[in-house]
């Protein structure tokens, strides 16, 4: 399979989080600031099930296109999951662990990116957090 730009990739991510019904999900633009990814996903389950769920739809959904990630690390308990595929890197939180690590606050000079219809109502349909 041809290279999948790092934007593409991106998108497909997102896509498939938002299919699993991931809340208040953000896409960073972080290329400009550190050289471990282009984009960093950020998102939430309401559940430690919901957070494993999320999860495995990505892997599952991006295994299709050829793509696997890097590594993966906290499946199995559920509560905060990485998922690095080389330049995009995915955050499922459970939502109380994302609100203590504050990733946003963290990376809070990094753009965020808008994303295109019909993701972004997606995302502003599945919206917990205000702000």
């Amino acid at each position: 399979m041809a290279a999948v730009e790092s934007w593409e990739k991106a998108l497909l991510l997102s896509r498939f989080a938002l299919e699993k019904k991931a809340y208040d999900l953000t896409l960073m633009e972080v290329r400009e600031i550190t050289s471990i990814a282009d984009y960093f996903i950020i998102c939430s389950g309401r559940s430690d099930r919901q957070v494993q769920s999320i999860a495995q739809g990505i892997e599952e959904n991006l295994g299709k296109t050829g793509i696997s990630p890097l590594s993966i690390e906290g499946l199995s308990r559920g509560q905060w999951v990485l998922m690095d595929f080389s330049d995009v890197i995915v955050h499922i939180f459970y939502q109380p662990l994302r609100e203590f690590y504050d990733l946003e606050g963290l990376w809070g000079h990094a753009p965020r990116v808008e994303l295109p219809e019909p993701y972004s109502t997606l995302v502003n349909q599945f919206r917990i957090r205000t702000g």
